[in-house]
């Protein structure tokens, strides 16, 4: 059984594609899968994961048919891992150096059930913007727990690695369906580790930020599943004073 199940989902992505594959397979660890659920792709993205896997040979599992939606390829994902642990990277989003796999690998005891750490912003030209804890409202907490997601998506799932005995299937009907799936998993860890590296490099934009309005509310809905009203409306309004200062400190300075 490998220790990581790296999972990349796709549609008509290619060119996105090459960069994180390349991040992932040339690993200096080798106990992992890399699994890509294509989602019946008609830019040569079947065609290039026919091509990756003649010399990646058995670390790559991929498949090429219609889903429906990113969250349905990310289940059908999960589906097909055999690791103990799963970490989902988006086309476009590369693992941060070399060797991170290697020293994230270092980190796990046997309860631990989940690894954390920071994430690089990039643009299209792979170009680093800064931080993620420093450009957005989203400071990594030192000592994360599910609370902490209360405001906010503190730890995006680039940077958030479960164990898979305790990862659930994603719900399908939100835009924000990793953020309930990390405060699931959160719930039900054992020890939570902050790696305190760099883990991945984020492509800044992606769905939820396309649809912004859209996203706000489903992640409304999702907190208020998690504790209740009350508490929501009081995290909403502490999320709102947050980004507040959080434009006024960065006056000037660039910010996600």
């Amino acid at each position: 059984m490998p220790v990581f199940s790296i999972i990349t989902v796709v549609y008509n992505g290619a060119d996105l594609l090459r960069g994180t594959a390349r991040s992932v397979l040339g690993q200096t660890f080798s106990d992992y899968e890399y699994i890509v659920v294509d989602g019946g792709s008609t830019d040569g993205t079947p065609e290039l994961l026919a091509q990756m896997e003649r010399s990646a040979g058995d670390l790559l599992v991929w498949s090429s048919e219609p889903d429906k939606g990113l969250y349905d390829a990310m289940n059908k994902g999960l589906q097909r891992a055999t690791g103990d642990f799963v970490w989902f990277l988006n086309a476009g989003d590369h693992l941060h150096t070399p060797d991170t796999l290697e020293r994230v690998s270092g980190m796990i005891a046997d309860h631990t059930d989940v690894l954390y750490g920071d994430t690089m912003l990039v643009d299209e030209d792979r170009v680093p913007l800064g931080l993620m804890s420093a450009l957005s409202t989203r400071s990594l907490p030192e000592a994360l727990t599910w609370r902490d997601y209360l405001g906010g998506m503190r730890v995006v799932h680039q940077s958030f690695i479960a164990r898979r005995n305790i990862a659930p299937a994603y719900k399908t009907d939100s835009l924000v369906a990793d953020y309930d799936w990390c405060i699931r998993i959160l719930k039900k860890s054992r020890e939570i580790r902050h790696t305190g590296l760099v883990l991945s490099d984020y492509l800044a934009g992606g769905l939820s930020k396309k649809k912004h309005l859209r996203s706000l509310f489903d992640r409304f809905k999702a907190m208020r599943a998690h504790v209740g009203l009350g508490q929501t409306l009081m995290a909403h309004a502490l999320i709102g004073l947050r980004a507040i200062g959080h434009r006024l400190r960065r006056l000037g300075k660039p910010r996600y």
